[in-house]
């Protein structure tokens, strides 16, 4: 039996933290392994890398989800209780709601209120000062995927419940303010949309048929039971919070647009360049930077033993970088998914393995769509400028944001 190579750190919390995006990478350099182990949190945890490891951690039959994520992160980016920590025909259940309204149709709808937010807001931009990308995408996806999930919103409460999402988002894997403003922001939210199931549920606040809001407040498990409201608000938060977290995507399109001008040609009125454009923004670009399993019994793979209950991470930016899978890593490069036929554990941004059965994130396919209706509006809607500003994109920083949120001057209409 094949020893795991393990670090001999008496615990590798902080320097995750330091190095970020690179911790579980470099490590695997090392030990020249896309195995190994550490202690991170005071547990000895097993981190993978690789198109193999993403196949071998997405096997239901051999991993769990419960217990995996750290009580910080259950406190501030996923909630308790919600679809990412559960297993089995509970899990399946959940998800299957879920996926029940990404429909194309639903899909549609969503990309196209987002459309209708980005184009109302130009003559704002083109009269206005410089514009921060972020924030005004933040704001423009809370809108948005509040009126298509049945959520009342007021304008008067869009930068408070967008501020609360974003710090939901930022908070995980931080320690101190930025934690504690998660933590703030997670019971807000929940407290919000706990009032808003339980509105739905006594018919004060009908909700349209087919919306995030009635399918998720008048679900019943397997006994014909709802669901516990504050469970219920963790799911319709799930529904939220990941759509609000495109705004980082639409930050990196345009950086890969200001950095690859060139594309800005290639991708206007070219349904396909847009598809490979936006794919590679998802692979090259840091998003979400582990996930994490607990093994649900003793297995052996590839000579190494998997003891029952250990802890397991898979390297998610370090798989989409793996030089095995994709030719030139750190290089952005389109073209490389011309005629791509989709591999559900080598483009793991958002999770590996199947939609339905899995754990690979259900809004997927929405973030696609969505970046594609961004891509189209930077690149054919409006013309802006980007002024001198610090666009430095830094991998030790959990989760990746350019300091300056990306500016846009001048902005005129085109369409």
């Amino acid at each position: 039996m094949a020893t795991i190579p393990t670090e001999r750190s008496p615990d590798s919390s902080l320097a995750f933290l330091r190095e970020g995006y690179r911790f579980i990478g470099r490590r695997c350099d090392h030990h020249g392994s896309d195995i190994f182990q550490a202690r991170l949190l005071l547990e000895p945890t097993i981190c993978l890398r690789g198109r193999p490891a993403a196949e071998l951690f997405y096997d239901t039959e051999r991993f769990v989800r419960a217990g995996a994520m750290p009580k910080r992160g259950q406190h501030t980016l996923t909630g308790r209780g919600g679809v990412q920590g559960l297993d089995g025909a509970e899990h399946a259940d959940r998800k299957a709601m879920l996926m029940s309204l990404m429909t194309p149709v639903a899909i549609r709808h969503l990309a196209q209120l987002f459309d209708d937010e980005c184009r109302s807001r130009v003559p704002a931009w083109e009269s206005g000062g410089p514009v921060v990308l972020y924030d005004e995408v933040g704001r423009m996806l809370t809108r948005a995927v509040c009126a298509w999930a049945g959520v009342p919103l007021a304008n008067s409460e869009v930068d408070r419940r967008t501020a609360d999402l974003h710090a939901m988002i930022e908070a995980a894997p931080a320690l101190g303010p930025r934690h504690w403003r998660g933590r703030r922001g997670r019971r807000r939210s929940e407290r919000w949309i706990g009032q808003v199931v339980d509105r739905e549920r006594v018919g004060t606040l009908p909700a349209p048929d087919g919306s995030a809001l009635r399918v998720i407040a008048e679900h019943r498990d397997a006994r014909g039971r709802l669901l516990p409201r504050r469970t219920a608000a963790v799911e319709l938060l799930n529904v939220l919070r990941p759509t609000v977290a495109v705004d980082r995507f639409v930050v990196f399109a345009a950086l890969a647009l200001h950095d690859h001008p060139a594309w800005r040609r290639r991708v206007r009125g070219n349904d396909e360049a847009t598809e490979s454009f936006v794919q590679e923004v998802r692979r090259y670009y840091p998003f979400f930077p582990v996930a994490a399993a607990r093994v649900r019994r003793s297995f052996d793979w590839q000579g190494h033993h998997f003891p029952r209950g250990r802890r397991v991470l898979l390297d998610l930016y370090g798989t989409n970088h793996h030089p095995t899978l994709w030719p030139e890593p750190e290089r952005f490069l389109p073209e490389r998914f011309t005629g791509w036929r989709g591999d559900p554990f080598a483009l793991v941004p958002q999770g590996g393995g199947e939609h339905l059965a899995g754990h690979r994130c259900a809004g997927e396919w929405i973030t696609i769509e969505l970046m594609k209706r961004a891509v189209t509006n930077l690149t054919t809607t409006m013309r802006y400028d980007v002024p001198p500003q610090d666009l430095a994109l830094s991998l030790r920083r959990l989760p990746a944001l350019p300091p300056s949120r990306f500016v846009i001057t001048n902005v005129r209409r085109t369409a």
